[in-house]
């Protein structure tokens, strides 16, 4: 079998992957709808309450992330992703049926995200962790990276076909198609093989929220590479908002042309999955060069003179973007011990996801202020120097050597000492 594609190997990783991918779709193809749903028939075009709507959503990763872990490491996580998913599909169809039958407003709107925010935070990072009892370590970073391949597969098929819907059928029934999709991740749980399975340790007794804050504060490396996903998150990856509105308001462009865009995005993203499926030991110098990338990019794209020009930008936005949160989740993963992997991926979804409800309002109120092209344009200010700072900590710490080899192909090493700790010892962390 194909590097890219070992962990097919695993009946179970197999029939969860099949049953993820078409929700993956109906989920992009339900964001469309819902964006479209409140810039243009509840709203004229307001970034605010688009802002608004994602916030609620993302907020609860943030409020609840402790908890949420707590419980990932404390139940049995396809338990858990049974119960929230069937959550997730009640809701959808609640909003579907508000909407075919006219009687929907922004507020039940902004009730609906904030529902779906506080079910999703809870069925993330048992979502995240359960990769792991599905395939041994070594294919870890691997399914991680196929999830983000199943995650923008969804990516490019679903809004480009949400906005044919859109177009042709209205905003209820595309709705109502993502609430059908939730069908396939669940019969697609039911029939996984528990035997095959191998649960990590649950948890018991007090204190099992504490021991995980503890574990991350002790952790370095960890911390590391959480801040850059929080600047990622928080400034960089509001497409929900920034894409509407420069396809609304900056190029006056329908849902059709809405919904490719999300489809060309994803594009990158899905060719940054493979590629980061073909790697092995996920490395910090991949993390730091990607958001390099993400940078250089979203600035493109910010200055973008037309359309086309704004679309072809969103392939190495999606890459570059892809390729750091694919590295950034992979090791976090394997350089943390299973007994707290819940609750140390709890907090990781908290501060990449929790920032949204921080940055996408204000991203929001810039659209209002500045206009769309300062929605993105703020990214790759903040991540920029955020990348400055790393940089600079990094060879400041006394068990950080930074060296700069002349070769054919020059190139700067950074090597760190592992950190030890009292639950597990990490791999040495190298960036080339």
């Amino acid at each position: 079998m194909s590097p890219t594609f070992t962990s097919f190997s695993e009946r179970n990783y197999r029939i969860y992957y099949a049953g993820s991918f078409v929700s993956n779709v109906g989920t992009w193809m339900g964001r469309v709808a819902q964006d479209w749903l409140v810039l243009t028939e509840l709203t004229d075009n307001s970034s605010q309450a688009l802002g608004i709507v994602t916030g609620l959503q993302f907020l609860p990763f943030l409020v609840l992330a402790p908890w949420a872990g707590a419980i990932a490491d404390r139940f049995p996580k396809r338990r858990i992703l049974l119960v929230t998913q069937a959550l997730l599909l009640v809701t959808s169809l609640v909003l579907a049926l508000l909407v075919i039958t006219d009687v929907a407003t922004l507020w039940m709107v902004y009730g609906i995200a904030l529902t779906q925010g506080v079910i999703t935070a809870i069925d993330n990072p048992a979502r995240q962790s359960f990769v792991s009892e599905m395939v041994p370590r070594d294919k870890l970073a691997n399914a991680v990276a196929l999830n983000s391949a199943s995650f923008n597969g969804g990516r490019l098929i679903g809004p480009g076909v949400a906005g044919l819907m859109i177009a042709a059928y209205g905003t209820g029934l595309t709705l109502l198609v993502n609430v059908l999709t939730f069908v396939f991740v669940l019969v697609a749980l039911s029939r996984l093989r528990a035997g095959e399975l191998v649960p990590s340790p649950l948890t018991r007794g007090k204190g099992a929220i504490r021991d995980g804050l503890v574990y991350v504060r002790n952790r370095p490396d960890l911390k590391v590479v959480m801040l850059l996903v929080f600047v990622l998150g928080t400034f960089g990856m509001n497409f929900q908002v920034t894409t509407a509105l420069m396809a609304t308001a900056e190029f006056h462009k329908g849902p059709t042309e809405y919904g490719i865009l999300g489809s060309i995005m994803a594009i990158g993203s899905l060719t940054a999955a493979l590629l980061s499926a073909r790697r092995g030991e996920p490395r910090l110098r991949v993390l730091l060069l990607a958001l390099v990338g993400f940078t250089v990019s979203t600035t493109a794209a910010a200055l973008a003179p037309t359309y086309e020009l704004f679309a072809l930008a969103l392939v190495p936005v999606g890459l570059s973007a892809l390729t750091a949160l694919t590295t950034a989740n992979a090791m976090v993963q394997l350089r943390t011990d299973p007994l707290v992997r819940g609750r140390v991926m709890a907090l990781y979804m908290a501060i990449f996801m929790g920032g949204t409800p921080i940055g996408a309002p204000i991203i929001g109120w810039i659209g209002e202020v500045w206009g769309p092209r300062w929605t993105i344009a703020i990214g790759p200010i903040f991540i920029g120097l955020t990348l400055v700072a790393v940089l600079w900590w990094l060879a400041r710490q006394q068990n950080v050597r930074v060296s700069y080899e002349s070769q054919r192909s020059p190139r700067i090493t950074i090597e760190a000492v592992p950190v030890r700790d009292t639950v597990t010892e990490p791999a040495p962390e190298a960036a080339r």
